[in-house]
């Protein structure tokens, strides 16, 4: 059975930086779309950043310049390294895996950036 596995979520202060991490399982990983989304209490799930098999990387704005999305394909794993963490970035973050035939969704991973 494929999976998602989420790791690298916690606690953080304001300013601090978390890098999440995101191994698949299977064969999807190499033809696949690999995203990060976040979900907060009372709003909908969000699309944070995705990066194609192509090379071709984008991201919303509110993370522009302080998260990066990465893949190491060998490993099968798609990163995001978050820096300058906001109280607002606190959400669950699920992974996701895109290609024709399917799609996947990680169980999802709590970022709190508090004080």
């Amino acid at each position: 059975q494929v999976q998602l596995v989420e790791s690298g979520g916690g606690l953080v202060q304001p300013g601090g930086s978390l890098r999440l991490s995101c191994a698949a399982s299977g064969s999807i990983f190499e033809v696949a779309t690999m995203s990060w989304y976040r979900q907060s209490p009372g709003k909908e799930r969000e699309l944070v950043a995705y990066a194609t098999t192509g090379g071709t990387i984008e991201y919303k704005t509110a993370v522009r310049g302080r998260f990066t999305i990465s893949r190491d394909n060998a490993m099968k794993t798609v990163y995001l390294q978050m820096n300058e963490l906001k109280p607002e970035d606190t959400a669950v973050y699920y992974c996701n895996a895109r290609s024709a035939f399917e799609t996947l969704w990680g169980q999802g991973i709590q970022v709190t950036v508090s004080s």
